[in-house]
């Protein structure tokens, strides 16, 4: 049985290729179904089985509960087969890690995930811009970082560093702070995408403009937090373990500093590698939004002696890989 660090994706999972996989008999798919009807929303279900839409499984209060429920139910094959030494996620997908690590109940994971999700709707002024800072070989480019430093400094208030993620800079702000974001920065060409791009129904999510959410959200203060059973990574590379973890700080992070601050995903796949020295990275669907991510953090690390895309892209193909993407 192999050691495995667990890391569950964010918003940008659930796209038109994942739909159609949610099993129609599992009591989670039903667990869901239920309580989404008390926020008068339509089924989970009845969602994955229509027809795309972006305006509609994109929306904050949908993409957020599918991805949620695609990922607790891989989670749990993941903790089956392998030895799970700590747990985090991107963005959402710390809420989801909560719930994976047993901090809180299926239920209330879902509660806070849903609740947050109609809370950012609801501040939704701005967004988010996604920019790298690699090369196509995932080489670290002190130009295109000292870019995004300088287009941070030149719109104060209005633009911030949002989620640190592997080789590329999330940043948000407020819908001035955005366009001034997609003006300043120059054009990169990497594959088959032009940066910089606005992440489509993203608010200005881990800066202070989402403040309002955080003030909303007080009241899941109140949902059952325990310790957690395996140890959580957070977005600043803190640790949540099982014999040191106090419930009520474990909330007041949630509901506040992870909410109003910048998430370090880099920093919390760091920490997963240098304390824990997992075999594998294990990654729940839907989707595979953090193969590459979570690749260029082995790179960077040297983990395993991986220093470049080539040698990371043959140890995946060969008989040594570090990333299991549970979803294509």
């Amino acid at each position: 049985m192999k050691r495995a660090a667990l890391f569950f994706p964010g918003r940008g999972a659930y796209t038109k290729r994942t739909m159609k996989l949610l099993p129609e008999d599992h009591p989670w798919v039903a667990e869901a179904d239920a309580l989404r009807a008390g926020y008068g929303l339509p089924p989970v279900l009845e969602m994955d089985r229509a027809r795309w839409d972006g305006e509609v499984h994109l929306r904050p209060d949908n993409a957020s509960a599918l991805i949620y429920l695609h990922s607790m139910i891989d989670a749990a094959q993941a903790m089956k087969e392998h030895e799970v030494v700590c747990i985090g996620g991107n963005s959402l997908g710390w809420y989801t890690a909560l719930a994976a690590a047993g901090a809180l109940s299926f239920a209330d994971g879902f509660r806070l995930v849903q609740e947050i999700s109609i809370l950012q709707m609801r501040h939704a002024d701005g967004g988010q811009v996604l920019y790298p800072l690699i090369d196509d070989q995932w080489r670290i480019d002190g130009k295109l970082a000292a870019r995004v430093e300088e287009a941070l400094a030149a719109a104060p208030g209005e633009a911030f560093a949002s989620i640190d993620l592997g080789g590329y800079a999330v940043l948000a702000g407020t819908e001035k702070g955005v366009a001034h974001l997609l003006e300043r920065l120059p054009p990169v060409e990497m594959g088959p995408s032009l940066y910089p791009y606005r992440l489509k129904q993203h608010g200005p999510y881990h800066t202070p403009l989402v403040e309002g959410v955080s003030r909303g959200a007080a009241h899941l203060a109140g949902l059952g937090w325990s310790a957690p059973l395996v140890t959580l990574v957070d977005g600043r590379g803190a640790r949540f373990t099982p014999w040191s973890t106090d419930p009520e700080d474990l909330a007041a992070y949630t509901l506040g500093t992870q909410l109003t601050t910048p998430f370090r995903f880099t920093t919390s796949v760091r920490v997963a590698l240098r304390e824990y020295a997992p075999d594998i990275l294990a990654l729940p669907g839907p989707g595979n939004t953090l193969g590459g991510v979570c690749g260029q953090v082995i790179v960077a690390e040297g983990y395993r002696g991986i220093r470049s895309r080539a040698e990371f892209e043959r140890a995946q193909e060969g008989g040594s890989a570090v990333v299991w993407s549970m979803r294509r």
